[in-house]
């Protein structure tokens, strides 16, 4: 017990190093700007992370739990991985670099896991006590295909996402900025686009709507039990599609609008709506990474409910990861502590990274920070819509080329770019590699 409490203490300093390491994310663009000063942007950033509590469900926090078989691991796989995690966090903070803390937390599971599997098996197959035959690497879930033609899963998948997160956000930054500069035109065709947009919105996210009787269905309990009405509304699902319809009905509101305006009126205009955008990206931030540390701290529990066979488990660790019967169980005080925790690692900044997202890789003006970050906040609703951690810092940072290549090709700084993806690239292997050396190390005293 005493090991899983550390493990659990530790993933929680884990998402506090998140926090100010990826503070950078969400605040850059409305430092860069100047539409809040420094302090101001990290009070408004942590409010909106630990918000995302109330709006975001587990999705996610399942896929990281389930990267390695928490049948055949111990937790020593997990401390050794959460650790690794640290310590990388730690060094690209200290060097200015916006690595992926979502990369580095997978990296470490996985690797400690695979060092795990070596450590037991060796690299030869081995059969297991239903005659199956397992090899070393199959302790890491790879790869799981979705079910009735859902979205997959798995380390694979995310390690794609090492390339799509930021080209979603590029792209749709990108298609922002060209339909903010057409509605600038005092022209029909702009808003006539626009006015059709926001029917296809409107008609999509009625759509995806779950209604009260889905909600209560199995005998699920919904968060307002005497209104049919406002447990619809507050229905974690619901409420993520209403952001995405207020973002874009609001981007809209403003493209109508945005001919008629003059230079210093539409400059106005676009800080108050970087307010928007700024906290729309911290909603995604936060839902996003805070459940990557729930999926650790849940694997964690598992695992030692599997290697104590028999042993009673407190209330407030009554945790069940979801099974093929849908059973999932988790305490509320888990998500409570990750949003709490991330939020309070985001109130203490991470300049270092401020600096090279708002001013490095392209010069940032508030048109630029609403199309940047309204872009990285629908990618990352997106994403979690699909269940798939997908780095943050990734996403943001496509997106903020994908404004700079608005105005042309030389407006990135592409040696800076490069500086980064390369980094994107080398988180995961690293950190697998010193996840792997960390859990032999512990292995000899644990």
């Amino acid at each position: 017990m005493t090991l899983l409490i550390i493990i659990i203490v530790l993933a929680l300093i884990f998402d506090y190093i998140n926090g100010f390491h990826d503070a950078a994310n969400a605040i850059a663009t409305v430092v860069a700007t100047k539409v809040l000063t420094p302090f101001q942007a990290v009070l408004w950033a942590a409010f909106f992370n630990f918000l995302a509590y109330w709006v975001f469900g587990f999705g996610v926090a399942d896929t990281v739990a389930k990267t390695a078989d928490t049948m055949q691991i111990d937790l020593v796989v997990i401390l050794a991985g959460v650790i690794a995690a640290i310590c990388w966090n730690l060094l690209t903070w200290w060097l200015g670099i916006p690595s992926s803390s979502s990369h580095t937390l997978i990296g470490g599971f996985a690797g400690a896991a695979v060092a795990h599997a070596i450590a037991i098996h060796g690299f030869s197959g081995y059969v297991d006590a239903e005659g199956v035959t397992h090899h070393w690497y199959d302790i890491v879930s790879w790869y799981k295909a979705g079910k009735d033609g859902g979205m997959p899963s798995g380390v694979l998948i995310i390690i794609a996402f090492i390339v799509l997160a930021p080209l979603l956000g590029a792209l749709a930054s990108y298609l922002i900025s060209i339909w903010l500069l057409n509605a600038s035109r005092k022209s029909i065709g702009p808003k006539i686009f626009t006015v059709a947009l926001m029917i296809a919105t409107i008609w999509f996210v009625y759509t995806q709507m779950i209604p009260y009787e889905e909600i209560i269905k199995d005998g699920h309990k919904p968060r307002f039990a005497s209104s049919v009405f406002w447990s619809v509304a507050f229905e974690p699902h619901n409420i993520k599609w209403f952001l995405v319809a207020f973002i874009v009905l609001t981007v809209s509101g403003f493209c109508l609008i945005f001919s008629s305006l003059n230079l210093h009126q539409a400059d106005a205009a676009l800080k108050k709506m970087q307010l928007l955008s700024s906290a729309a990206f911290s909603l995604g931030h936060g839902g996003n990474d805070s459940q990557k540390v729930m999926g650790i701290i849940a694997a964690a529990v598992v695992v030692y409910i599997n290697t104590n066979p028999g042993v009673h488990m407190d209330a407030w660790l009554d945790v069940a990861l979801p099974s093929e019967d849908g059973a999932f169980r988790m305490p509320s005080w888990i998500p409570l502590a990750c949003y709490s925790a991330i939020a309070a690692g985001t109130l203490s900044g991470g300049w270092k990274i401020v600096k090279t997202m708002g001013s490095k890789i392209t010069k940032v003006t508030s048109f630029e920070g609403v199309a940047a970050e309204t872009a990285g906040a629908l990618t990352l609703y997106f994403t979690e819509h699909l269940k798939i951690p997908v780095s943050t810092t990734h996403t943001i940072t496509g997106s903020i080329i994908g404004v700079g290549l608005t105005k042309r090709v030389s407006a990135v700084r592409w040696g800076v770019t490069v500086s980064l993806i390369w980094a994107w690239i080398l988180t995961i292997p690293i950190s697998a590699l010193l996840a792997g050396i960390i859990y032999y190390v512990l292995s000899v005293f644990i």
